[in-house]
Order: C-alpha cells, then sequence, then structure tokens
C-alpha cells in the first residue's frame, strides 16, 4: 500500500490526525468541559466536527482556529468564571440560560440563553471595563454550553448530518434604542466579537430577536439580498415576545414573557453576582441570576453599523446589538471583515454559523442603517449545511 493510499482522506481524518500536535503546541486540552482525545472518542467527534464545519470543512483553517481557542481557554479559564462572583450593579438581569424539555420528545431537551438588552442601566459601568466584561460574557457562555453536556455524548455526528448539539440564542430588545452607541459599548463589541467567534463555534442553532421595532422588518428584508438563504432560515425576527412561544411550539415551558407556561426568564441559571466589584469572589455556582443580554446588544450595535454600511444602505433604522452575531460566523461574503484573534487567525473566515455563540458587526449608523451584526456574525451556513428546524 503506497504511502499516499493510507493517508488520511476526509477532513475529520486529517483533522484528528494533526490533534496530538495540536494539544502539545496549545499546552491545553480542555474544550467545553470535554478532554480532548481521539476521533474514536464520540465527544472530541462532536468538537471536532464543529470547528471543521465553523471552517467550510478545511482541515489547515479548522486547526488554526482550535489551536488558538485552546489557547485562550488556558489563559482564561472559562469554567472558573461561571463559579466567580461578578458585579452586581454591572450585570444584573442581563443575561440567563434555561434548559426545556420537548412536549413531543421526551429524551430531547434544548437550552436557550437570553440576553436582555434593555437591562443595561449604565452603559459606561456595564462596558468601561472591557475586559471584565469579557470575562462576564465568557462565562455566561460558558454556562449555556454545560446545559449542552457534550461530555457525556455517546454517539458521533454523521458525515454531513445535522448537529443536535447546539443552543438557541433569543435577543430581546425590549426598550432598546437602535440609533445611539457609545464609546464604550464599541469597544466592548470590537473585542467579544472576535472571542465569541474564535472560542465557540457551532454552538448555536437559531437566533430569535424579539420586542424589535416594526421597522426593523426592512433591516431583515435587506439582509436577504446579502445573505445566503441558509443563513437566514436561523434568523428569527418578531416585535412580539410571546410569539416565541409560536415559533418553538413543543416548548410548553418557555418563560411567561415569551408566551410560555413556564416561570419568569430571570429564574433561569446566571452567573453570581456580588453587590461589590467584581475581580474573584468564588460563590457557589450557576444560580438564577442576572447578566449578559445587554453587552450583546451593545456589541451587536457597535458592530452593524461598519460592517453593513458598505455592502449595502439599508433603510433608516436601528442596528443591532452585537451579541446577536458572537457566536455564529459571518457568511462568505463577509468573512473579509472579520476581526482577527490576538493570535492573527481570521475569525469566521470561510465559517458557517457559529456561537457560539460567533460576532462581526457593522458600527450602528443613523445615517446609513446596517443589517442587525447579531444576524451578520454568529449564524451562516455551510454551503453543504443542512436546514435546521425551528424546534433544535
Amino acid at each position: 500500500m503506497s504511502a499516499s493510499a493510507s493517508a488520511p482522506e476526509t477532513p475529520l481524518a486529517k483533522l484528528a490526525q494533526r490533534l496530538p500536535d495540536i494539544l502539545t503546541k496549545a499546552n491545553h486540552t480542555e474544550m467545553w468541559g470535554v478532554e480532548l482525545k481521539d476521533v474514536q472518542h464520540a465527544p472530541t467527534q462532536v468538537i471536532l466536527t464543529k470547528f471543521l464545519r465553523a471552517n467550510n470543512n478545511d482541515p489547515v483553517a479548522a486547526e488554526q482556529q482550535l489551536t488558538s481557542a485552546l489557547e485562550w481557554r488556558k489563559e482564561i479559564n472559562p469554567p472558573a468564571l461561571v463559579t466567580q462572583s461578578f458585579s452586581k450593579t454591572k450585570f444584573a438581569d442581563l443575561g440567563f440560560v434555561t434548559v426545556h424539555k420537548d412536549d413531543a420528545d421526551s429524551n430531547k431537551t434544548t437550552v436557550i440563553t437570553w440576553n436582555i438588552y434593555g437591562a443595561v442601566k449604565d452603559k459606561k459601568a456595564t462596558f468601561g471595563d472591557v475586559d471584565d466584561f469579557i470575562k462576564w460574557r465568557s462565562a455566561l457562555m460558558e454556562l449555556g454550553v454545560q446545559q449542552l453536556k457534550l461530555n457525556e455524548i455517546t454517539t458521533p455526528i454523521p458525515d454531513g448530518a445535522e448537529d443536535p448539539h447546539q443552543m438557541i440564542q433569543v435577543h430581546d430588545y425590549l426598550s432598546v434604542s437602535f440609533f445611539r452607541m457609545d464609546a464604550d459599548v464599541k469597544a466592548a463589541t470590537r473585542k467579544v466579537i472576535p472571542t465569541m467567534a474564535l472560542a465557540y463555534p457551532e454552538l448555536l442553532s437559531h437566533k430569535y430577536f424579539v420586542n424589535v421595532p416594526t421597522v426593523m422588518g426592512f433591516m431583515y428584508a435587506a439582509m436577504k439580498l446579502v445573505m445566503a438563504p441558509a443563513t437566514l432560515r436561523k434568523f428569527h425576527p418578531m416585535s412580539d415576545g410571546k410569539s416565541l412561544a409560536l415559533e418553538l411550539p413543543t416548548l410548553s415551558s418557555l418563560p411567561t414573557e415569551y408566551g410560555g407556561k413556564g416561570g419568569s426568564v430571570k429564574e433561569g441559571l446566571s452567573i453570581p453576582l456580588s453587590e461589590g466589584t467584581t475581580k474573584g469572589d468564588s460563590v457557589a455556582p450557576a444560580v438564577h441570576a442576572e447578566t449578559e443580554a445587554k453587552e450583546l446588544r451593545s456589541t451587536v450595535e457597535a458592530t452593524a453599523g461598519n460592517e453593513q454600511k458598505k455592502s449595502e444602505p439599508a433603510p433608516a433604522q436601528n442596528d443591532v446589538p452585537v451579541a446577536a452575531i458572537e457566536n455564529l460566523s459571518l457568511t462568505e461574503q463577509n468573512k473579509t471583515e472579520m476581526p482577527q484573534n490576538h493570535n492573527g487567525f481570521e475569525v469566521g473566515q470561510n465559517k458557517d454559523k457559529s456561537i457560539s455563540e460567533q460576532e462581526q458587526l457593522p458600527a450602528a449608523s443613523t445615517e446609513s442603517p446596517s443589517v442587525p451584526p447579531a444576524v451578520a456574525g454568529e449564524v451562516t451556513a455551510t454551503p453543504d449545511e443542512k436546514p435546521v428546524s425551528k424546534e433544535t
């Protein structure tokens, strides 16, 4: 048998072959609660598949991103951030995570992360310390990922099959101004977007934008001109938050604010908060709380204006919080706009949807509104990606 015949042929096999060197270079082996081993290990296979899909099945690009993401996790230690106490003054009521049993399939659960943009009371306090904000935002994302229980996966994702290990993200814009964007929000957005895109690819299946002004419909129409249909299928804008229950009919336990029969979204999981400044007291793990939505909104707003302004003028409108795009990769059309991470790797290059949470937004502009950054940055679909059902 020739050397060429024995060489790995599939993108997954090629990336798996490189995994030992990747782990050695990063000097870190944990990703999203999973100790990476080999492709025979189902949780490892799922994670490698996510990084490949985020890079259009390019094993070289996937290796670059995986290496950088592992290095980032070693430096930041997101699992530890989940149990750290952050400032209530900064992050109260901004973000939550809920888990819902599916009425039609008792074996299926859906994880939802909630970004309550209208809860931000003091932009300077919330976004002024960018590093602190990034840590809190990463903690919230990590909290959602923990609910996916990726380390308990027993079945690999078949080649070309739909990925069942993803979350839904909801952005609530109630009482949010779509036209204003200050320097602190812009600075936070610039850093949040590439961080989420790098560290949490292919973790979001759908993004719902609720309580948005009716005029935002024009922006969505404009997006149809520049975004792939597979990507647009993942974005669901609606003017009434209670309409979410109609979009997710098998999740009757949705929060009451969104048309469900469950408790308030504020009863969901969130990052621990305290009255003082943040930086560090460790407390009990995630409990109800308050946290992340505003940051996302701001982030999205900041990014939205700059990026979409170039490609096409949108109707006079507002831009959407950056967070909306943070866990999704950009479409092919937008890939040249992607920010780079600290190692120079172009986050989102040739990527499809994640994270994801991930996050490149145009800067908001009142003169020429851009498409919501959240839409453009987080959820993009690869050419061969299958449509995902709304209940996923």
